[in-house]
């Protein structure tokens, strides 16, 4: 009986220092963060304040150093907005299996004031009242043109290929600028655009001519029927331009809480995939 508790005290002694080894082995792991990007900040003159973006580089970047890239800007690009789902997917489109999309750098903007920086001047009252700091889209405008494109071309490998996503009064902002100053980006994906402002005062206004090809991407969800006939009217206005490709889609399943993951989904595989199949048959 007393080797039969030797053995047995034997045994689980062994089994005890295998487990602790084991523990020690696993607590000496190494840990590392796990990043998807980079974030930068700079003073802009335009503005008279420090910006910041957060930037996504394609997982070839450091290997191809010949190569360069799309970039792709993002409004409402802060780490707590729709920056790091937005990056996700562009990554998973980027990936070789899946090849929705070029590799491509997305710049998330982060805000300062979104209500003053996507709104320009509106006459309506009860606007004033409930976004006193309103109007400051044309300096917003102004410091994406003069400042934010040219210091990421200076401090990334770009393309010309500039695409803009906005969505609400970040889609009030896009459809602006796509009025006023088109040739600022190649693609637009405008969803659930706040064109109520100012008692939808910009769709009436004459539109500045497009030069060059220009892909437009609209989207609405269940919305209520400002917001989607505001949508309807701003695809109807595209459809006459030759200089336009435009889509379209209305998510009956999404309003305007979670309808921008899938529609700038969406708004690739216009983009992208619809244009490579069209183009094979």
């Amino acid at each position: 009986m007393k080797k039969i508790y030797g053995f047995l005290f034997l045994f689980l002694s062994l089994y005890t220092f295998s487990i602790a080894q084991q523990n020690e082995t696993i607590a000496t792991l190494k840990t590392v963060p796990f990043t998807i990007g980079e974030t930068r900040t700079f003073y802009s003159s335009e503005l008279e304040e420090n910006r910041t973006i957060n930037v996504y580089l394609p997982l070839s970047y450091d290997k191809k150093k010949e190569a360069s890239y799309p970039v792709i800007y993002l409004l409402d690009g802060s780490k707590d907005e729709d920056f790091i789902h937005i990056a996700g997917i562009v990554q998973f489109g980027n990936f070789p299996w899946i090849d929705m999309l070029p590799e491509s750098i997305v710049i998330g903007i982060s805000n300062v004031d979104r209500k003053r920086d996507f709104t320009y001047p509106t006459t309506n009252t009860k606007d004033k009242e409930d976004f006193p700091t309103t109007g400051g889209s044309a300096a917003f405008i102004s410091f994406l043109e003069k400042e934010l494109q040219s210091y990421v071309a200076n401090t990334y490998r770009v393309t010309e290929e500039r695409t803009l996503i906005g969505q609400s009064l970040g889609g009030l902002l896009a459809t602006e600028i796509l009025w006023k100053q088109p040739t600022l980006f190649s693609n637009y994906i405008i969803v659930s655009p706040s064109l109520w402002w100012d008692d939808n005062s910009l769709l009436p206004k004459e539109r500045a001519p497009i030069t060059s090809p220009t892909k437009v991407y609209v989207a609405v969800g269940k919305e209520g029927p400002y917001m989607e006939s505001a949508a309807f009217s701003l695809i109807g206005a595209l459809k006459e331009d030759r200089q336009i490709t435009s889509s379209f889609t209305y998510f009956n399943g999404q309003d305007h809480s979670n309808i921008l993951h899938k529609a700038v989904y969406e708004a690739f595989v216009n983009f992208y995939t619809v244009e490579e199949e069209d183009g094979k048959e």
